[in-house]
Parts: C-alpha cells; sequence; structure tokens
C-alpha cells in the first residue's frame, strides 16, 4: 500500500514510525515531513496550500491513502479534494472538521447531540463579548471560535482577567467570533478515538502538559509533554466517555450527512458530576501522537485504510500493556521567539530500544542536526510502570544536548509519586 503523510511534526514523525512497521506498506511519501520522517519513507518539498499539485503527486505515485496530520489543510479542504480523485484519506471532510475549526459549531453539536459540556455564549466581536461580561459581572473562560494552534484559550481569575483576555485574543488573533464560557472544574484528559464514520477504537486516555514551566505555570504552549494512559481514569469511565462525549457526536455528524473519518479527539474535563467536554480536535494532538501511536499494538497504516473507507474492525487493535511518557525538548526562546540553528549533540548515542526520538523543528544543517523550530523534538519513554517510563524519558533527555535547551521537569511525576 503506497501511503501519502501530510504534516511535519512529531505527530507525523510517530505516525510515519508506526505507519513503516506495517507489513503492508509499499511507498510512504511525506509532505513535507522532517529530518525523523526520512529515516521511514521519502521527504517532498510540497508546500500544503497547493493542493492541485498535490493530488497530481498523489495520482502519479499511484496513492493508495492519504493520511493528514494537521488541522489547518483538513479546515481548508484537504480531504475533499482526495475523496474527490476516489483516494482514500485519513482525516474527516471540511464540513465534519468543523468541530475543531469552530467552537460555536462544536457547541451546536454538543446541543443537538446531549453531550454534557460547559454553558456557552457565542459573540460576533470582541466589543460584544467585553459588553456582555462587564453587564454579566461573571468570570468567563475566553475563547475563539476558530483555529489558534492550541493558543485561542485564556482562563481568567476575574472580571478584570477576563476583559484582558478578551482584548488580547483580538489583539494576537483578529476577526475572530468569540465564546465566553463556564469555567469547569475537575481534572483534564484527553481522548482519542480512530473512527469510521459510525465505528470507533478508543485509545488509551492521555494527559497533556500545555504550561511551559513546572508547576503548570507560564504561557500555554503546543505541548511539553503527554502521559498516558492516565490511571485516574477507569476502564469503566473511559466506556463512559466514549459513551456520552465521543460517539452521540460521531452519530449526529453522520445524520447531517457529514461523516468522521479519521481520529477524533476529546477534551474531558473530570467534574463531580461526571466526564463534560472542553473541546473537539479533529486530528492526533501532538505531543499526544507521540505516547500514544506506541501503545498502539498491531498495523496502524491497516486501521488506517479501515477507518477511510469505513470499514474498521475494533477487534484489530489492541493497547499494548504498560505506559509512555513523552517529554518535549524545546529550543531556546520557545514560545516567544524560538532560536534556530542551535547544533544538536547525543540523540545518536542513545542505546534503548524503551526509548523512541520523535523529531519536530529539527533540520539538518553544515554541521549536523540543529535545531530549526520551537518544540525541537519529543523524547519518549516506554516502561510496565508510569514511574518507569517517566525514568526513561528523563534519562534519554539529559544525554540530548543542544544551546538553550530547556524542557518540563514534571511530566508525569503527580502520577508517578
Amino acid at each position: 500500500m503506497n501511503v501519502l503523510l501530510i504534516g511535519s511534526g512529531g505527530r507525523e514523525h510517530a505516525l510515519a514510525w508506526k505507519i513503516a512497521q506495517s507489513p503492508q506498506i509499499g511507498k510512504l511519501l511525506c509532505v513535507p515531513g522532517n529530518t525523523g520522517t526520512a529515516h521511514h519513507g521519502h521527504n517532498v518539498p510540497f508546500l500544503l496550500d497547493h493542493m492541485d499539485a498535490l493530488v497530481d503527486l498523489a495520482q502519479r505515485e499511484s496513492i493508495d491513502l492519504v493520511v493528514v496530520g494537521p488541522e489547518k489543510p483538513l479546515a481548508d479542504g484537504i480531504a475533499d479534494r482526495f475523496t474527490a480523485v476516489g483516494i482514500p484519506v485519513f482525516g474527516p471532510s471540511a464540513a465534519a472538521t468543523q468541530i475543531e475549526s469552530s467552537k460555536a459549531y462544536a457547541k451546536v453539536i454538543m446541543a443537538e447531540a446531549g453531550v454534557p459540556t460547559a454553558i456557552a455564549h457565542v459573540f460576533d466581536s470582541a466589543e460584544a463579548a467585553a459588553a456582555f461580561v462587564r453587564s454579566n459581572g461573571g468570570v468567563w473562560v475566553v475563547k475563539v471560535d476558530g483555529l489558534a494552534q492550541g493558543k485561542g484559550v485564556v482562563v481568567p481569575n476575574n472580571v478584570e482577567e477576563t476583559l484582558a483576555a478578551i482584548e488580547q485574543l483580538n489583539s494576537d488573533l483578529p476577526d475572530q467570533h468569540f465564546l465566553l464560557e463556564e469555567r469547569l472544574v475537575g481534572r483534564e484528559v484527553s481522548v482519542l478515538a480512530l473512527c469510521d464514520g459510525s465505528r470507533l477504537v478508543v485509545l488509551p486516555p492521555a494527559r497533556d502538559h500545555k504550561r511551559l514551566g513546572d508547576g503548570d505555570v507560564g504561557p500555554n504552549t503546543g505541548g511539553m509533554g503527554v502521559v498516558a494512559p492516565v490511571d485516574d481514569v477507569s476502564p469503566g469511565q473511559l466506556d463512559q466517555i466514549a459513551l456520552t462525549c465521543i460517539q452521540p457526536v460521531v452519530d449526529a455528524l453522520a445524520a447531517r450527512g457529514t461523516p468522521f473519518r479519521g481520529v477524533i479527539y476529546a477534551g474531558i474535563m473530570l467534574t463531580e458530576t461526571g466526564p463534560k467536554v472542553l473541546e473537539y480536535n479533529a486530528r492526533f494532538g501532538d505531543p499526544e501522537a507521540q505516547a500514544l501511536v506506541p501503545l498502539i499494538e498491531g498495523d496502524l497504516l491497516e486501521a488506517l485504510y479501515a477507518c477511510a473507507t469505513g470499514k474498521l474492525q475494533p477487534e484489530k487493535l489492541r493497547r499494548r500493556k504498560g505506559y509512555a511518557v513523552c517529554v518535549v525538548l524545546c529550543a531556546a526562546g520557545y514560545p516567544e521567539q524560538p532560536r534556530k540553528g542551535d547544533s544538536i549533540r547525543g540523540v545518536e548515542a542513545l542505546d534503548d530500544d524503551k526509548v523512541i526520538i520523535f523529531h519536530a523543528g529539527t533540520a539538518l544543517g553544515s554541521t549536523g542536526l540543529c535545531t530549526a523550530g520551537g518544540r525541537v523534538m519529543g523524547v519518549t519513554g516506554m516502561g510496565s510502570t508510569l514511574r518507569q517510563a517517566r525514568e526513561r524519558a528523563y534519562e534519554a533527555a539529559a544525554g540530548i544536548r543542544f544551546d538553550g535547551k530547556h524542557h518540563r521537569m514534571d511530566i508525569g511525576k503527580e502520577s508517578s509519586s
């Protein structure tokens, strides 16, 4: 089977690593790919918004399956373009992707499907949102409606911070609709499921660490590390989340004639009254994929193709026993102004089959491997216990060196202590 993998982050390296292990793999083309994906397939330096050229490439290379990693191409309709020429796509249509690309649309679908979620109000301007806050006098979570690369949400502590958040998001992300949402209390968990339009394979529950610093302080980032599974979600709770928070939305999208085929990702708050949805993503998370993909036992390529063609067989995929902890190593200046070009040393010296290095912001320069983005790489440790997985990840992370390297030291610490 010839595969075209779209994207260039740690998520795509994790997918390429697993897809390449399939006995069914033929050619694996990565567009544009990164230093890591090049070890498993062939990188093709296309721009993702050149959709006609991508379709021509897929037809010329006899591609049997397109796997889309990032959210923006999905929102722009890349899956629709390939589907129109008869090439199966693992990744939802633009219409189904609206559950991520429009938080307001997601709220409509959740209300229609009876999914438990926070109360929210939608406004077509920052001015209207601010006026509501002033008249209401309450403290609300502030969200922009559209895609924001994980940075379109602020959780204020008082009215003044709420108003400041609206002003700041309007400055950073202009011309967006706004949501003011009830603040839910509890612990967050990420639940992802492979979906073929109707059936689901639910992956182990994961917990991302978004804030830059230990103890969840500092600015939000794209993700500083992730743990999977998390032990505060029992098998029964995971079934409940699938039944009440994911399956109803999948059914509602199918009923609208926009079946969801890909990965549906539910951000869940475990409240005192049960799990409630914070938001949906329409693709694998990054770095969540870097912990979840290694925990999948079975032929992932076969499952992705089955999702794309509406023929998923849930019993063919199993969860590998044990835990995965991914620690993200960041460049100097991340997240505001990440520095590029710092030489990376120590990666080749790693010799542990329970540790996987997933490249994200790396490049090959004149002196070898160097930094080329804010989140440079994810170091994933595997273990029979969470403590063991965590220790392996941090030991390997310590051996990788580049000027300005920084990372959190508490990924999974609370759960493994």
